[in-house]
């Protein structure tokens, strides 16, 4: 077996796959950012429809960091008050489990279509919103190219003892979830982490409680850059970085302790049958819907928390403004 060709072909689609992403992200940001912004800020007057905001908002950018950074740019700003953010930051989780049901329906061997149809798009178009939706389609097909071509590279694998044992040592969910955190760290994207677990899955080379360890631990990996981006904020903007952070280990925790119970239900959803990337997928909008139930009640009580835990900042005496000393004449009187 020649490891070199297999790195090489899979280091290659990877690259593809997170320029992809990168591609992806940043036309539709051009097309519905200031769009997103504005319904973010209106569209949150109770925690579920701030869930139903995030979930939209996700499923369009197709990030839950990049709509979790959206957020927190603009409780920042003030646009958006600190306790409304909550919601919205648990909807964006489910709305990242739209990716996974994508990849799990195998249209990789449709990439190179939407490769060309974007690109011709992207290049006949005179109008610059047309070219946008090009750059889209094209990102698209990146994404799913990139999938493909490390699920050719991982095949030659099916057949390599030590890494099946591997696989099959991180069905201890700590493993996977240890495993799954410090990969999404490393490339920057859950749903890269995701989608590779379930390209790989289809292939037979992932077991359905690994891939169920790894998912969770892509959770808890996404939140490195919401958390970078709390840098130099306001301290509610802080908070709400912390919130996602203290949201996913929460639910995550959840999820490893019942984690035998979430693959049953995930394979039930599936028709029972050997389709383990359909499992992993079904399992993942399962943990995140789950956990978005257990808590969305609760978010007025741990909006409340995290003021006491991170108050604002208390202002300098310098900065308030200094009392008149009394005049002669009042001080005669």
């Amino acid at each position: 077996m020649d490891f070199t060709d297999i790195i090489l072909e899979a280091v290659a689609g990877l690259v593809l796959f997170l320029y992809g992403v990168t591609r992806l992200s940043d036309s539709l940001k051009r097309l519905a950012g200031d769009r997103m912004k504005n319904i973010l800020a209106k569209s949150t007057v109770n925690p579920l429809a701030g869930v139903l905001t995030g979930t939209v908002a996700c499923t369009i950018l197709d990030s839950s960091s990049v709509t979790i950074i959206m957020v927190i740019a603009l409780v920042n700003a003030g646009a958006l008050p600190f306790d409304r953010s909550l919601g919205v930051i648990m909807g964006a989780n489910i709305g990242t489990t739209i990716s996974s049901q994508i990849f799990a329906l195998k249209l990789n061997e449709y990439s190179p279509v939407l490769l060309a149809i974007g690109f011709l798009v992207y290049v006949l178009a005179k109008k610059r919103r047309t070219r946008y939706v090009g750059l889209n389609l094209f990102g698209i097909g990146l994404v799913l190219f990139g999938l493909e071509t490390i699920g050719k590279a991982a095949e030659p694998l099916k057949d390599y003892r030590p890494f099946l044992d591997w696989m099959t040592g991180l069905e201890t969910p700590l493993a996977g979830v240890g495993v799954g955190a410090i990969f999404t760290v490393l490339i920057q994207s859950s749903s890269a982490t995701l989608g590779i677990i379930i390209i790989l899955a289809s292939k037979g080379l992932v077991p359905l409680t690994a891939g169920i360890g790894i998912m969770l631990g892509a959770e808890i990996g996404t939140c490195a850059d919401t958390l970078v981006a709390t840098l130099g904020r306001s301290r509610a903007a802080v908070r709400a970085g912390i919130f996602h952070l203290l949201f996913n280990l929460a639910t995550v925790a959840l999820g490893v302790l019942f984690a035998a119970q979430l693959a049953g239900l995930a394979k039930w959803l599936a028709g029972g049958g050997g389709n383990v990337s359909r499992q992993i997928a079904n399992a993942h909008v399962l943990f995140n819907v789950a956990g978005v139930v257990l808590f969305v009640g609760f978010t007025p009580l741990i909006a409340r928390g995290l003021t006491r835990l991170i108050p604002d900042r208390e202002k300098s005496p310098a900065s308030e403004p200094k009392a008149k000393s009394p005049s002669p004449e009042t001080q005669n009187d």
